[in-house]
């Protein structure tokens, strides 16, 4: 599932997203791509809202007061019966997504795909910050797979042009999966 949260400021529009060429159901169906090359065979539950809900939720779960740009939820090894057939919960700010997509080039949509292919890899267990480069290797084969534009990993640990600093890496990987049930009346739900 898929839920898209709009800012405030764009909910009375029919569909905000679509201005920016984002697509629930083309959002969905990369999901689905993604998680059948990770492996992941649990449902995964995709929230794309803007960096204030982002900001409160990884300062509820991680005690960090700052937005981010992906989080992630493992709900734990729904392939071994943890019962609910969910994979994990990721949450993805959008309006993190259009300022990095800006920088980097390319669309909101191809931003958003690297985000969530990023977010996959981690439910399934991958994690950059304490292997030996094994995350960004297979990111890099399903970036290539997939045909994702950029990596996240790649694109934050590689080479940094003379005279400007490395970007720090704004992932963060959450073990609860509680993003869910926090409804205003402002979401579109579309079933992945």
């Amino acid at each position: 599932m898929i839920t898209l949260e709009p800012p405030r400021s764009l909910a009375d529009e029919a569909d905000p997203w679509q201005k920016q060429g984002l697509s629930a159901s083309g959002l969905a169906r990369f999901l689905n791509r993604a998680r059948a090359a990770v492996g992941i065979k649990g449902e995964v539950h995709v929230l794309l809202a803007d960096d204030a809900t982002l900001k409160r939720l990884n300062k509820t779960f991680r005690g960090k007061n700052k937005a981010t740009d992906v989080l992630s939820f493992p709900a734990g090894d729904a392939g071994n019966g943890n019962g609910s057939g969910v994979a994990g919960d990721l949450a993805i700010s959008l309006e993190t997504a259009a300022r990095q997509a800006a920088r980097f080039g390319h669309s909101l949509r191809d931003e958003v795909r690297v985000l969530l292919l990023h977010g996959v890899l981690h439910l399934a267990g991958f994690d950059h910050e304490a292997d030996a480069g094994e995350m960004a290797a297979r990111e890099a084969e399903l970036r290539r797979e997939l045909r994702v534009e950029t990596s996240l990993i790649a694109r934050v640990s590689g080479p940094v042009a003379k005279g400007t600093k490395k970007q720090k890496r704004n992932t963060e990987i959450l073990p609860l999966r509680q993003a869910q049930g926090q409804n205003d009346g402002h979401r579109k739900r579309v079933r992945a």
